[in-house]
């Protein structure tokens, strides 16, 4: 198996990037959040505060020194800042640099892990778990008939970013579509739209396809289009104007055969009975040439009395909406008719008014709130997640570095959830694995970083108008008081920083792979409902199915599974051996719950020879069912029988004749057992115990080849055969025991 602790020590070394140049330093962890906050300008545009980098010095203590004394193991972070002041020309106003002044700030400590992921944190030892949390991006479900009596589905749609305002597109019992901003109070969703700048007309041929009526001596007819004509009838006979030939007979349903033989004899336009024509809404407005009379407005219904204004003014031509109630339905159409907002402006005021009631809006005002809740970096962010997972969902090529919402992407949501309900598909699964994404250390401490920032920019702004600018170095505006405070709060008190379970080896091991759905920005034990603490069929392989805690917390708690991996956006994946017609390859490829979907993979226990597979027939996975498929149509295989299961299940000899119940008991019993003064090794072992051992910190490795030196009780003395293993350029390393050492729990080894 892989390092089982890597997911810890990577994520954290990529939040702080210490043995990175700092010029060569990526835009990830702490040097982001320092590339958003600064620079940092004050009201009056006199001065800006820039970020030039930052470095570490050495930590003062050691691991064990700071156990002995009850401190915290950490590092020093200073920033290079630099305080430009201008001087703004009184007529012209252009800003001329006066003064540039460049500066080291102490900016607070940071929390060092240890080479075992452990942050020790006041001398005692602490684990930060990974937070499994709901993917940010774009995610349709419905109520499956529960809200309302009759049992009818309502469909929903939600945006939800990193940070920012989530925005909910609905359905009412009455299929009229709502938007709810921040889950206030909601508005139609015509009116958002409008807010982007469409009017109703644009909205509806946006939403609907259009029909073109011609209007010729008291006759009328349709303009042909196969996919607005097939599935509907004839009002009047169909007949080709070359050959006389009747295509159709009146009444009869149009085919795609029939659709197909009118497009062949060239027929444009096909004659209809005006009834038919009555009580579908009009496209656009219609207005007489000669006197500018409006005779229908755009989205209202036709009347006769409308027909026969239109002979009488001798409209040629006018557009009427395709719906026909089976497949396209006229839900988004009664949201138009129901919006009282008319322009732009209007719909602005009206959602700033919603949201903010107290306030008088104008509608400059108005329009830069808009544009600050979901358009501008500083107020919403989706990550790169969100915007992979949305352009995936709508079929967009938005670039990734894109973060905040575009007006594609609002429109496009509007339309698929509208497509989903006329027709009647099933929405996201909440609980799939690809729609459920790991925050790990790294991401967790960047986060309570970037808010004790967010508060020191605060103060500084306010610093720099009330201080004379000329007399200032850049440390007397900042304070780092607000990020240690953050800092401390974040591994003190918690939910996610963990009194690490020392009782034995296992015990640290299982610690530091554990994944809890709690926590902030997480669920509630008491709003966990079943279905989230079920096992998914996307589980195999990522998480353990197995070991979860008993009790309130049972599966919001799980373990990670033995060969599983986070990927760089934060989804789990699994590695599988790659299969081409019989052979299996050496080649082994990591893949996430999404990618997995159109695979058919067989299980590590098929027979293999020469690598070939030898059966023709096999028991395979395929989208969460177990089939059994022709040899054929495998595509990939499991690396190995316990990949299934997390570390501590994969200890227990002979798991499989084990009842899930009992399995389940043991895994978690195994991490509460007193650790012996005599081990011994057991009669039946599985072949994970030395990978336990190697990565739990409780054994010292050599790193090469060499040959002792010197033992004695408490130090062994290596003499390497390469110069500078070890990081010693003499060879010669020394190594302390760790014996008798007291743990978080008071049990030894």
């Amino acid at each position: 198996p892989p390092h089982l602790i890597a997911m810890q020590r990577h994520s954290y070394e990529l939040f702080m990037q210490r043995d990175i140049d700092p010029d060569a330093r990526k835009d990830i962890g702490l040097q982001t959040i320092f590339k958003e906050i600064f620079p940092i300008n004050d009201f009056n545009g006199l001065c800006s505060l820039e970020f030039v980098r930052y470095s570490f010095r050495e930590p003062k203590y050691t691991v064990e020194e700071c156990v002995e004394r009850g401190m915290t193991y950490e590092v020093p972070v200073k920033i290079t800042v630099r305080l430009i002041t201008f001087d703004v020309d009184e007529a012209t106003g252009v800003q001329s640099v006066r003064d540039i002044k460049e500066q080291d700030v102490f900016l607070g400590s940071l929390p060092l892990m240890t080479r075992d992921g452990v942050f020790v944190i006041n001398g005692t030892g602490r684990v930060v778990v990974n937070q499994l949390q709901r993917s940010p991006g774009l995610f349709y479900t419905h109520d499956n008939g529960k809200s309302h009596a009759s049992g009818k589905r309502l469909y929903s749609a939600r945006i939800i970013p990193v940070r920012g305002s989530w925005l909910d597109f609905e359905f009412d019992i009455k299929d009229i579509l709502y938007v709810r901003i921040d889950r206030r109070r909601k508005l139609p969703v015509t009116t958002l739209l409008k807010a982007l700048g469409y009017n109703s007309e644009e909205l509806l041929r946006e939403f609907y396809k259009v029909d073109t009526v011609r209007v010729k001596d008291g006759k009328y007819s349709l303009a042909f289009k196969p996919e607005t004509f097939i599935g509907q009838r004839l009002t009047m006979d169909l007949v080709d104007p070359q050959s006389g030939e009747v295509l159709g007979k009146e009444g009869r349903k149009i085919s795609k055969a029939l659709a197909a033989r009118i497009g062949k004899a060239g027929i444009k336009f096909v004659d209809i009975d005006p009834q038919y024509l009555l009580g579908r809404f009009l496209a656009c407005d219609l207005v007489a040439p000669q006197s500018d009379e409006v005779i229908g407005r755009c989205n209202e219904a036709l009347t006769e009395t409308m027909l026969k204004a239109i002979e009488e003014a001798k409209i040629p031509e006018f557009e009427l909406l395709f719906i026909d109630g089976v497949s396209v339905s006229e839900s988004f159409r009664k949201t138009v008719a129901i919006d009282k907002v008319a322009s732009t402006e209007e719909a602005l005021v009206e959602i700033y008014r919603r949201l903010r009631p107290s306030s008088p809006p104008t509608p400059e005002i108005a329009a830069a709130f808009f544009e600050k809740l979901f358009f501008t970096p500083a107020t919403y962010d989706l990550s790169e997640v969100g915007r992979y997972k949305i352009n995936a969902k709508l079929n967009l090529d938005t670039p990734i570095d894109q973060r905040t919402l575009t007006k594609e992407d609002i429109i496009k949501s509007v339309k698929y959830l509208v497509r989903l309900k006329d027709e009647l598909k099933e929405g996201d699964d909440i609980d799939h694995l690809g729609n459920r994404r790991v925050r790990t250390v790294g991401e967790l401490v960047e986060n309570q970083y970037r808010m004790g920032l967010v508060r020191m920019e605060r103060a500084i702004k306010e610093r720099m108008s009330l201080q004379e600018v000329e007399t200032m170095m850049p440390h007397d505006l900042i304070n780092p008081k607000p990020v240690t405070a953050a800092i401390k709060e974040f591994f003190g008190t918690s939910q996610l920083s963990q009194f690490m379970d020392q009782t034995n080896p296992l015990s640290e091991v299982t610690h530091k792979r554990r994944l809890s759905a709690l926590g902030p920005g997480g669920l509630s034990r008491e709003r966990a409902g079943f279905e989230v603490r079920d096992v998914h069929p996307t589980h195999y392989g990522r998480i353990c199915p197995v070991e979860t805690p008993e009790g309130p917390n049972i599966g919001l708690i799980v373990s990670l599974a033995t060969y599983a991996r986070v990927n760089p956006y934060g989804f789990i994946e699994t590695p599988y051996r790659r299969v081409e017609n019989r052979k299996v390859s050496e080649e082994v490829k990591y893949l996430s719950a999404l990618q997995e979907q159109n695979q058919v993979i067989a299980p590590a226990q098929v027979t293999l020879k020469n690598h070939m597979i030898v059966d023709d027939n096999l028991i395979a996975r395929q989208d969460g069912e177990v089939v059994i498929v022709p040899f054929d149509q495998v595509t990939m295989m499991d690396v190995a029988p316990n990949q299934l299961v997390s570390v501590a299940a994969s200890l227990i000899p002979f798991l499989e004749n084990d009842d899930a119940n009992r399995a389940l008991m043991g895994s978690n019993m195994q991490r509460q057992a007193v650790p012996l003064m005599k081990p011994e090794s057991p009669l039946v072992g599985t072949g994970v115990e030395k990978y336990v051992a190697r990565d739990s910190g409780a054994c010292l490795l050599g790193e090469g080849d060499g040959e002792v030196v010197d033992v004695d009780a408490n130090r062994i003395v290596v003499r390497y055969d390469e110069p500078g293993t070890a990081g010693f350029d003499t060879g010669i390393a020394i190594y302390h025991l760790m014996k008798y050492r007291k743990t978080n729990q008071n049990t030894c080894f």
